[in-house]
Parts: C-alpha cells; sequence; structure tokens
C-alpha cells in the first residue's frame, strides 16, 4: 500500500477530502447542538438520533446494530440504553418470533423532543439538498458508501 503522505493526489481527490472532513466537523458540532439542546451526553444524544432516524426509516435497530453504529461494544450499549430507558426516551421490545431478539424504538417524548430540534437545525440542509437532483443524490450516496466501505475496510484492518 502505498505511503499516504508520499501518494500523489490530484486535486479533486484532495478537494473532496478535505470537503468530507470539514462535513464530518459540522456534522459534530450539530451533534454536540443536539446534545445541549436534548440535556444529554454526546453519545447518548448520537445513540437517541440513530434509534429515532432508524425506526422513522422503517428499519429499527437491535442494540448490536446500535452498537455497530456509534462504535460500541455490546457492554456500553447496554449502559447507554438503559440511561436512555430510565429517562423516558427509548423502550426495548421483543417483536419477533425470536424472543431473543430486541428491537429499539424512541418514545413519543424522545419524538417530541428531537422533532423540536429537527424543525430548528435541518432547514439549511434540506434546502441543500433539494438543490440537487435525484439522480445525483444517487451518485453521490453511491460515493459516501464506497467512503465508508473504505473506512470501514481500514478501521477493521486496524483493529488486527
Amino acid at each position: 500500500m502505498d505511503d499516504v503522505f508520499e501518494a500523489e493526489w490530484d486535486a479533486p481527490q484532495v478537494e473532496v477530502m478535505e470537503a468530507l472532513q470539514t462535513w464530518a466537523v459540522a456534522f459534530a458540532e450539530l451533534n454536540q447542538l443536539m446534545s445541549s439542546w436534548l440535556d444529554l451526553p454526546t453519545t447518548d444524544a448520537n445513540a437517541l438520533g440513530q434509534v429515532i432516524w432508524a425506526d422513522s426509516s422503517g428499519d429499527p435497530l437491535s442494540p448490536a446494530r446500535l452498537g455497530q453504529r456509534i462504535g460500541m461494544t455490546s457492554g456500553s450499549v447496554t449502559v447507554l440504553l438503559n440511561r436512555l430507558e430510565s429517562a423516558g426516551l427509548v423502550a426495548r421490545s421483543r417483536e419477533h418470533t425470536d424472543r431473543r431478539r430486541v428491537t429499539l424504538r424512541p418514545t413519543p417524548a424522545a419524538r417530541e423532543r428531537a422533532r423540536a430540534f429537527t424543525e430548528m437545525s435541518t432547514a439549511e440542509i434540506a434546502a441543500a439538498l433539494q438543490q440537487v437532483p435525484a439522480a445525483e443524490l444517487e451518485h453521490h450516496a453511491a460515493f459516501i458508501r464506497r467512503m465508508v466501505g473504505a473506512a470501514s475496510d481500514a478501521a477493521d484492518r486496524l483493529r488486527g
């Protein structure tokens, strides 16, 4: 593998990498603001956001999938979910024929608190997305999925 510091990167590649880094920083700042808005630790707010997003898109998370999304061990996820459940923000249910399988659902209170933040925070992002044709968004989404896959592969390799 080439040394990234010695590799020849062309200007568009550098621009894309800088843009992705800038987006990551901006998104992290929004997560910090959501954490403050919800009066939750950042990790808890991020987890709650993942639970709400997955549930809203029709693919609710299990604790294991939540852990994968936020980079936490199963034990840490259990402690985090205990906090969110105690706060009345997440409910664990057994909705499958395999009763061992747990599904995470946001409570109505969590949805309402998140909705209030979302109404205040997403206008600019929604407007930017609406300016891009659907075919172009699909192309960008495919690229981002490739980049996420590459980053995940690198993380797996580094973990050994």
